[in-house]
């Protein structure tokens, strides 16, 4: 069971930015407006929180979400997340995020392959929840589709970048 203690601060920032990253890189694949951001960063978070509450949650999930919840934790992902995308342009979010998850993924593979896998089935299934919090190309509530082309192209990106297939 892996935990802070098995990483280097740098790795360790990567690793707690990683479920940031998951969601943001399919919230950018198609804006959704206001509304619909807003949604997608609630599914984000519930996904985290459903992760804490769950007796069966991975041990280094748990362990990240612990970091997240102090200042310090937050503080740290939040000065991650603005150096990766201080200069990025729209179009680049997504690809940023990509890199990020890759990164962490190949931290995982090597630092704590039995936790790995468990791990990133996580950060999957929060971009996953992320792209379905908001029906996408609607007026009005009426119309669009639940996860748009760019997101399902996107959340294959992910799978991709954390060494799964689609």
């Amino acid at each position: 069971m892996a935990d802070k203690q098995n990483f280097t601060p740098t790795e360790w920032n990567q690793i707690l930015e990683s479920p940031m990253l998951a969601g943001i890189a399919v919230s950018a694949a198609d804006p959704s407006g206001l509304w619909g951001t807003l949604k997608e960063a609630f599914a984000s978070s519930s996904a985290m929180k459903a992760a804490k509450d769950d007796a069966a949650s991975n041990q280094l999930v748990k362990a990240v979400l612990a970091d997240i919840e102090t200042a310090q934790g937050r503080s740290d992902v939040q000065t991650a997340l603005r150096e990766r995308f201080s200069d990025a342009l729209p179009a680049d979010v997504v690809q940023r995020s990509l890199d990020g998850l890759a990164k962490a993924s190949a931290i995982l593979a090597a630092k704590a392959p039995g936790d790995a896998e468990g791990f990133k089935g996580w950060l999957r299934a929060i971009s996953q929840k992320v792209a379905e919090a908001s029906v996408e190309g609607s007026f009005l509530g009426f119309g669009g589709q639940r996860v748009s082309e760019a997101e399902k192209a996107t959340l294959a990106d992910i799978a991709r970048s954390l060494g799964a297939t689609a």
